[in-house]
């Protein structure tokens, strides 16, 4: 009736789709590119290699391969492949100016110097990729153990990636590359020379260039406010759970003939496969929950990204029962729920107070009041006053005429209707306790209650309604403390808008029309809360990160003029991330803060190695820095850029494309975001860039300072 594998073979399966796919566009970029079949292979060799060494380090841990680390693996895919590029391409940028060269170099100088001239800021910008994902790493909670696996998957692929780049990549260089010719393809040269013109001309316009620029990053910035949030997105596992609240003091007779009613009604839906009701919990259970309170499983047929509609169809055949309260969710959503606020709801409003009357009656308002603002659904009270039941008060002028103790009559009615160990039977080894009860039949109705005889020590019966007052009243079947105080809680579901929006609408509303009176308070809870938290600790985490990138930086580059360059990527990515959540739906789940994340580690490294190119051309070219360096540069890095863009993008966008397939829901919105900035990352690197760096760059120095190299791995 219910599996939850069949959701985790599902999604192991998606993601192994997305990794097959990225991992075949990459190699059809590479070929595409590299236009040489030697070439194309030791490439395509980064990505087995570094995925395996990621995959061999997890095992040596103790970690398993899941959706996350697999995720991980899987955004991966075109970043591994990227420092392998790089040197690659630089060593045939070298081969082909040796061959025009008066007294050319051995082939393996060739190698060696072509590798160690990119060494330096591949490695760089590999740490920096690194510390970009150390937020990701300390996020605490849910977040961490859903995002952790995740970042150390990429992490540990990334760093094999470089140790790839620096060892496998240039002896593969050397021995395959002796006999390659080193012509660039017709396609390559036409490619070179558009972007050459494009250049040129938006090079004579830096004041317009400047000006779109700003205009773009100040844009991105200020449309940030105005998206919706989530937490996490709606896990597409293709079943259902219906909670379902009647009158307290309802029977199981009675919830057995409304589930079987609304069974029945479910079935009908052609998506629904089975339909199964679990009533209340056992007496010694984990959760206090009577026969009012029913579960129904609801498995659905296999699907195409319908789960949604089927919800909305669930809801509408659940309209036809009055009289209960129904919440519709997924098992893993609802475990998130519990596990973050103790409620089942991705909003949650707890009352605290002592007085229960102020408790009901300020509660009520605030489920009345919640019921009413747009995309509130499922609205539930956790504990509801009203339960039946009977009352014995023991009258003492009555116990005291007739003789009677009140411990006497208290211990009578608990034998006859909960029962009394009055002896033990032996049976071998085994033994067994004799109970002294009332037969069923008078157990079951209520109205005998007060016929029950009672007997005291001189032999005197009476019936119990002669010595006690037997009423039948509403009461509570249970009372919620939380921090020595009572609670309350209000818990709802939200569609059709973003919980944050939501959330923050209910506060406001709370505030202003609920008058809590005095020893009353009421705290938050739920998912927008826990996004919330998650959002200040990346920010926190990012800071640190920020301060790591920015010492890295400065030592990678000769002063700060060029250290600003690079990170000029960083307002530009956010500006197509920006987009890119927009296009997609404008709303911003813990995976899509993620992918920001991510998106600026990836996309710098193009930026670190046009700035490093630039410095190398004046430092060891001896080019005086000007327009002809600049566009030559810019030229000479077309390549290597367009292709660690595009295997990057092509890697994630399986990923992107099925975000609404189960596995994927997670990194979806993360591909999703990387996408986007990438795309105006790479048109900052190729065509913006250059002209920043030709207005506000500083390569040349003056003569009178004394030489200072790069650092460099040596």
């Amino acid at each position: 009736m219910f599996r939850p594998a069949n959701f985790i073979e599902a999604s192991i399966q998606n993601i192994n789709r997305s990794l097959l796919i990225g991992g075949v566009l990459v190699i059809a970029v590479l070929f595409f590119f590299l236009a040489n079949l030697r070439s194309a292979l030791i490439a395509i060799a980064a990505i087995p290699v570094s995925l395996l060494a990621g995959v061999i380090v997890l095992e040596w841990f103790g970690a398993s391969l899941n959706t996350m680390t697999l995720g991980g693996f899987a955004i991966s895919i075109g970043v591994v492949v990227d420092d392998a590029i790089i040197g690659l391409e630089n060593v045939w940028r070298r081969l082909r100016e040796n061959r025009t060269c008066e007294h050319p170099k051995s082939f393996f100088s060739v190698v060696l110097d072509a590798t160690l001239e990119v060494r330096s800021p591949i490695v760089y910008a590999t740490f920096i990729v690194g510390a970009v994902f150390w937020p990701v790493l300390m996020m605490s909670g849910v977040n961490g153990r859903l995002f952790a696996p995740l970042g150390v998957a990429f992490i540990l692929a990334t760093l094999a990636s470089l140790v790839v780049a620096i060892t496998l990549t240039p002896a593969l260089c050397f021995l395959l590359l002796a006999r390659a010719k080193a012509n660039e393809p017709h396609y390559i040269c036409w490619l070179k020379h558009q972007h050459h013109r494009c250049l040129e001309a938006v090079s004579q316009r830096p004041k317009t260039v400047v000006g779109a620029t700003l205009a773009i990053c100040v844009a991105a910035v200020a449309g940030l406010p105005y998206f919706g949030g989530e937490f996490l997105p709606e896990f597409k596992e293709g079943h259902y759970i219906i909670r379902m609240v009647t009158a307290p003091g309802t029977s199981n007779q009675a919830s057995v003939r409304l589930g079987t009613a609304i069974t029945h009604e479910l079935l009908k839906n052609p998506r629904i496969r089975s339909v199964a009701q679990q009533i209340g919990r056992a007496e010694q259970g984990e959760d206090t929950i009577g026969p009012e309170f029913s579960e129904f499983h609801v498995e659905l047929s296999p699907l195409a990204g319908e789960d949604g509609r089927v919800k909305n169809e669930i809801r509408a055949a659940l309209e036809k029962f009055p009289g209960g309260t129904f919440a519709v969710t997924t098992f893993i959503e609802e475990r998130i729920e519990e596990i973050i606020s103790g409620g089942r709801g991705e909003v949650v409003i707890n009352l605290f107070g002592n007085d229960l009357r102020v408790l009901d009656q300020k509660v009520e308002e605030v489920r009345q009041l919640v019921a009413t603002i747009s995309g509130a659904r499922d609205v539930v009270l956790e504990a509801q006053s009203g339960s039946p039941e009977v009352t014995i008060k023991l009258r003492p002028d009555r116990l005291k005429q007739f003789g009677f103790q009140p411990v006497d009559v208290i211990e009578a009615v608990k034998t006859a209707y909960q029962g009394t160990v009055v002896a033990q039977v032996y049976d071998s080894n085994r033994v067994s306790g004799v109970t002294v009860i009332l037969d069923p039949v008078s157990r079951r109705d209520p109205e005998t209650i007060g016929s029950l005889f009672i007997s005291n020590a001189a032999g005197t019966r009476l019936p119990l309604r002669e010595l006690a007052e037997v009423s039948y009243t509403a009461g509570r079947y249970v009372f919620v403390h939380e921090g020595t105080l009572r609670r309350q809680q209000v818990t709802c579901d939200v569609e059709g808008r973003d919980v944050a929006s939501f959330a923050a609408e209910v506060k406001r509303k709370i505030r202003s029309q609920v008058a809590l009176p005095p020893g009353v308070f009421v705290a938050y809870g739920g998912t927008a809360e826990a996004q919330n938290e998650a959002l200040q600790e990346l920010l926190l985490h990012s800071t640190v990160a920020a301060v790591v990138i920015v010492l890295l930086l400065s030592i990678v580059f000769a002063n700060s003029r060029n250290m600003l360059l690079v990170l000029v990527n960083v307002p530009f990515a956010l500006a197509g991330g920006v987009l890119a959540a927009f296009l997609s739906g404008g709303s911003l789940s813990i995976g899509s803060l993620v992918g920001f994340v991510s998106l600026f580690g990836i996309s710098m490294r193009n930026s670190i190695l046009m700035i490093s190119h630039y410095e190398d051309l004046v430092a060891q070219d001896r080019m005086k820095w000007g327009l002809d360096a600049a566009v030559r540069g810019a030229t000479e890095r077309l390549l290597p850029i367009l292709m660690t863009a595009l295997v990057v993008a092509l890697g994630l966008l399986p990923i992107a494309v099925g975000s609404a397939e189960a596995g994927d829901e997670i990194e979806g919105p993360m591909a999703i975001v990387i996408l986007g900035g990438l795309v105006t990352s790479t048109v900052l690197n190729l065509l913006v860039l250059p002209t920043l760096a030709l207005r506000y760059g500083k390569f040349e120095k003056p003569a009178c300072e004394g030489q200072r190299l790069r650092p460099n791995l040596d």
